[in-house]
């Protein structure tokens, strides 16, 4: 009888074992934390069975705790791995645009280049054809004065010789 009181005195296993490293101590705590309330409320009353009922529950609280920190850790693994991918391919996304933004702005700036070669070719030409058009201009007005002053000159030589034209105006 004195060896059952030992067995009832004595603390559950899982708040004994030290554990070894931080994943043990992981499920060790989980192990404790998710007990269910009627497991907790349930004492071995006597015998070896009871305590057998009692380890064996442990036993499985314990490889349930282990199997949901393994799953925890491994679904943070893929997702860590996941999220590095989907960084990855962010960053060649944004190299792929800076690229190509470069590019376009590289093409840009020769059309711009070509643009301006071209309107100074145009606006070259333009004081060319302005340049000819005042030539062509004061020729014209040269040769009107000219013809006003042989006009006058004629007029004041008919004048003094007292002659009359010989072209009549055509309309009379």
């Amino acid at each position: 009888m004195e060896q059952v009181k030992k067995t009832v005195d004595e603390p559950p296993l899982a708040a004994v074992a030290q554990p070894i490293n931080a994943v043990e101590e992981k499920v060790m705590a989980l192990a404790i934390a998710e007990k269910s309330p009627n497991s907790a409320e349930k004492k071995p009353t006597g015998g070896s069975i009871d305590r057998d009922i009692a380890l064996a529950e442990v036993e499985k609280e314990k490889k349930a705790s282990f199997i949901k920190a393994w799953e925890e850790s491994e679904k943070t693994k893929y997702e860590n791995k996941a999220q590095k991918k989907i960084s990855a391919v962010a960053a060649w996304e944004n190299c792929q645009k800076a690229a190509l933004e470069a590019k376009l702005k590289k093409k840009e700036e020769e059309l711009e280049n070509k643009k301006a070669q071209y309107a100074e070719q145009i606006n070259n030409k333009i004081a060319l054809i302005h340049k000819e058009a005042e030539e062509k201009k004061a020729m014209v007005e040269a040769k009107r004065r000219e013809e006003l002053l042989k006009a006058e000159e004629m007029a004041a030589k008919y004048r003094a010789t007292g002659q009359v034209p010989k072209k009549a105006f055509g309309c009379f």
